[in-house]
């Protein structure tokens, strides 16, 4: 059985020291150590962003895609070959800006992959300019009198669309990230964990204090009942979406792999895609 230790590889991060994607990655191994995926069976897409680098540093299979498309990829790879733990990667700018059209589909198609967003409410690739998760007045070199645009509320956004794992953390908290990693990875269907990540060097409001004095755990909510959609949709905005926990599950709903009509036991990356001279002029036959 793999261990911590065995998704580790040669490649040392450049993201700034303090950045809170190194806690991202270390989650990402440890939890798929403790569910029992083994390295050539879990396969990390990310997209652009200083985020998009983590699937170069995990010994497993690996693509580092182009700007907001890392879930149309990871759903073709899990399509491909259902027996992979597929996670997709990125950051808030990368998932809910040019890549929110593929968020939203992805989360009403409720396929089995899980999504990692690494957010630092900024653009930090790019020196640090607003992302949709800024915060009204928030000044950036692109917005240096302060941001005009309300930050989007992604959690209740994932509610509305019908999400049926719904979850979020903080960086520092490396214990419950996991956790709820690993709970994403065993639910059969979409998982959405957004992960509070400071970037130390460009945002110096959202910082590691500015989370730790502001964030809620629903750990402490009394009742808090998280297979209950209303309380979670309600709690969010009693909090303004500053809690951190596993925030809404649906169990009951199927994935799509299991409601797609014809979709093969074997996976279509085991099946021979060779195609013999009978079967292509037949094939040919029904274009003509």
């Amino acid at each position: 059985m793999a261990t911590f230790k065995d998704f580790r590889n040669k490649v040392k991060p450049n993201w700034c020291p303090g950045c809170g994607d190194f806690s991202v990655q270390a989650a990402i191994q440890r939890a798929a150590a403790n569910v029992g995926v083994e390295p050539d069976n879990l396969a990390i897409i990310s997209g652009i962003g200083c985020s998009g680098r983590i699937s170069g540093y995990i010994n497993s299979y690996g693509l580092h895609g182009i700007h907001g498309r890392a879930l149309p990829i990871a759903q073709g790879v899990k399509m491909a070959n259902k027996d992979l733990t597929v996670i997709a990667s990125g950051g808030d700018g990368d998932g809910f800006a040019i890549g929110m059209g593929h968020t939203v589909h992805a989360i009403r198609r409720n396929i089995d992959i899980t999504y990692i967003v690494m957010d630092n409410q900024i653009y930090g690739l790019t020196k640090g300019q607003t992302s949709p998760r800024s915060d009204v007045g928030f000044k950036t070199k692109s917005t240096p009198t302060g941001s005009v645009e309300s930050s989007l509320n992604v959690m209740e956004m994932a509610l509305t669309a019908g999400a049926t794992f719904v979850a979020q953390s903080f960086s520092s908290d490396l214990k419950e990230l996991t956790a709820l990693i690993e709970k994403g990875i065993e639910h059969k269907g979409f998982s959405l964990i957004n992960v509070f990540s400071p970037c130390v060097t460009f945002n110096k409001v959202n910082t590691y204090d500015w989370f730790k004095t502001n964030i809620t755990k629903l750990a402490d909510v009394q009742d808090y009942n998280e297979e209950n959609r209303m309380q979670a949709m309600q709690t969010l905005m009693e909090h303004n979406g500053l809690v951190t926990g596993l925030i809404y599950q649906n169990k009951q709903q199927p994935s799509y792999q299991e409601m797609l009509t014809g979709y093969s036991e074997k996976p279509l990356a085991h099946e021979s895609l060779q195609l013999d001279e009978e079967q292509f002029n037949k094939m040919m036959l029904e274009y003509m």
